[in-house]
């Protein structure tokens, strides 16, 4: 614990974005430096709770030893700090800034008080030892002469790739895009995570020996050229390498699936109007904007541009907000975001009781920065989308209609409200609906069984906790097993799945997982 009456004394004080009319000029992180009296403060709030909900099922899915941590940064015990990080976290530096904090929403302090920030703290700590010099590559001290191949670069199959090798197995990470990372590289834009921040770890780790080849699309040539995220890499004048994943089970002693769910989701299909040019999926245009600024600071144009555009997003979340910041950055004329559910209240309710996740209205970065410069919040809720409206073959409009939810009918849970229809002038629509699992043609190829975890939802089929599919040696995880989920619940499978790897090469296993640590206490 923090100071023994710390959370009756000091008040939750969240480390602030940069001005928001200011960082909507540039792509660098949005985020200010920590003081670290300001942090020590916090840290400090996180009380002797007896049973730190932070670290239960409803909490941390890494099992980060956050009251530990907490209390080392009061002391002033960074470098213990960081190490404590480490123990459970390959890359505090992700989930400091793209973690949403579920470790807060279950916070103990937080049933009847602001709970602490612990992911301010998280995020200071690993900045500081990088900073500081800190984080050094830690390479095998022996060699197992074992071999795996990982098909995906994002967090899961990062983190799977970073315990493997430091156990002594040799690990070659394949991904099928020119940069490594997934996820974290084209999927999450500069302004939530810098590239230099991703680049700086995956130093790290070449040189603690896992090689890393890009540009190879692991499947066949048939389905590669009309894959989802070829086409911007093809565009890009690439070399692509096409390999069979049975090659790679023959190459190697096994093989890690960690993909990723890009199959994206697309409730609009059945409307009229779809095919429409200037509709697109949110990830193309995220993925595009920052792939060009990385090439060539936007120079080379190579990029979906919502430049004095009137640009509808359909869906909320994460991936929605980060159109809205990206299209403001562009220089957009106007930024509507349609949200299908009710607007959420200002606090739990009955049915949403700690510790489970708030589902509280919040207002996050780009949201903030649409309103200093328009003067409202861009988001309308209880909006159901029912046609596009175009000319000459593009999109001028949306048609929507408003929706309540008090009032299900029979073929949906809410009824449209009558004589509500709306046209919105439009240049540019962006698709921010989610995800409904991987592409199939790896699965397909391999002979994989897969599962439905909703309705909707396909994924491979692979238990968590041992991760392994129905083919010998092959083994799924990350978002591809468990479909569209957070950063750290992709660490968290990274992490199991290495586990679960080394004890099939080896016969037994001593590497840590989430779940199955048993920390002792820093002295």
């Amino acid at each position: 614990m923090g100071k023994p009456t710390g959370f009756k004394e000091y008040q939750r004080e969240v480390v602030p974005y940069r001005d928001p009319l200011e960082r909507a000029n540039d792509y660098l992180e949005i985020f200010t430096p920590a003081p670290q009296g300001q942090l020590r403060t916090q840290g400090a709030r996180c009380m002797d709770c007896g049973v730190p909900f932070c670290q239960s099922n409803t909490g941390c899915p890494i099992d980060n030893l956050i009251p530990e941590w907490n209390d080392l940064v009061y002391q002033g015990r960074w470098r213990d700090a960081l190490d404590r990080l480490h123990k459970t976290n390959n890359f505090p530096e992700f989930t400091g800034r793209a973690c949403p904090a579920p470790c807060e929403g279950a916070c103990v302090l937080g049933i009847n008080e602001p709970p602490v920030t612990i992911k301010n703290i998280e995020n200071a700590i690993i900045d500081r030892g990088f900073a500081e010099g800190w984080v050094v590559p830690l390479p095998p001290t022996l060699e197992t002469g074992k071999r795996v191949a990982i098909v995906g670069s994002g967090p899961a199959g990062l983190a799977a790739a970073q315990q493997l090798r430091r156990r002594g197995h040799g690990v070659t990470v394949f991904e099928r895009a020119d940069r490594i990372g997934g996820l974290l590289m084209y999927g999450i834009p500069f302004m939530k995570l810098g590239k230099d921040v991703v680049e700086r770890r995956l130093e790290q780790m070449r040189e603690e020996g896992v090689e890393f080849r890009t540009c190879v699309h692991v499947g066949n040539r048939s389905d590669f050229e009309a894959g989802h995220m070829t086409g911007i890499m093809k565009e890009g004048g690439l070399n692509i390498t096409v390999v069979d994943p049975k090659e790679l089970l023959e190459e190697y002693d096994t093989l890690l699936l960690a993909t990723g769910a890009t199959k994206p989701f697309d409730p609009t299909g059945r409307c009229p109007g779809r095919d429409l040019e200037g509709i697109h999926f949110a990830m193309d245009f995220l993925t595009r904007n920052t792939k060009s600024l990385l090439d060539s600071d936007l120079q080379d144009g190579e990029f979906i541009s919502a430049k004095g555009k009137n640009v509808v997003v359909i869906g909320g979340g994460d991936t929605g907000a980060d159109c809205i910041g990206t299209s403001l950055r562009h220089g957009a004329t106007s930024i509507v975001n349609f949200e299908l559910l009710s607007k959420p209240p200002a606090e739990r309710s009955e049915n949403n009781p700690w510790p489970e996740w708030p589902r509280v209205y919040r207002v996050d970065y780009s949201h903030a920065e649409v309103e200093a410069r328009t003067g409202s919040d861009p988001r309308i809720y209880q909006v159901l989308t029912k046609d596009f409206v175009g000319e000459n073959g593009h999109i001028t409009g949306v048609k929507t209609v408003e929706v309540d939810w008090s009032k299900p009918s029979d073929a949906a849970p809410f009824s449209e409200v009558e004589d509500s229809e709306k046209v919105w002038p439009t240049d540019l629509v962006l698709l921010a609906t989610g995800f409904v699992g991987p592409e199939s043609e790896v699965g397909e190829l391999l002979g994989l069984e897969t599962q439905q975890p909703r309705r909707g939802w396909t994924t491979l089929s692979a238990e968590h906790g041992k991760f392994v599919t129905n083919v010998e040696g092959v083994f799924a995880a990350g978002d591809c097993r468990r479909g569209q989920s957070l950063v750290v619940w992709a660490i968290n499978e990274g992490r199991g799945a290495a586990r679960a790897i080394d004890e099939y090469l080896m016969g037994s296993t001593t590497m840590a997982a989430p779940g199955l640590n048993l920390p002792q206490q820093v002295v």
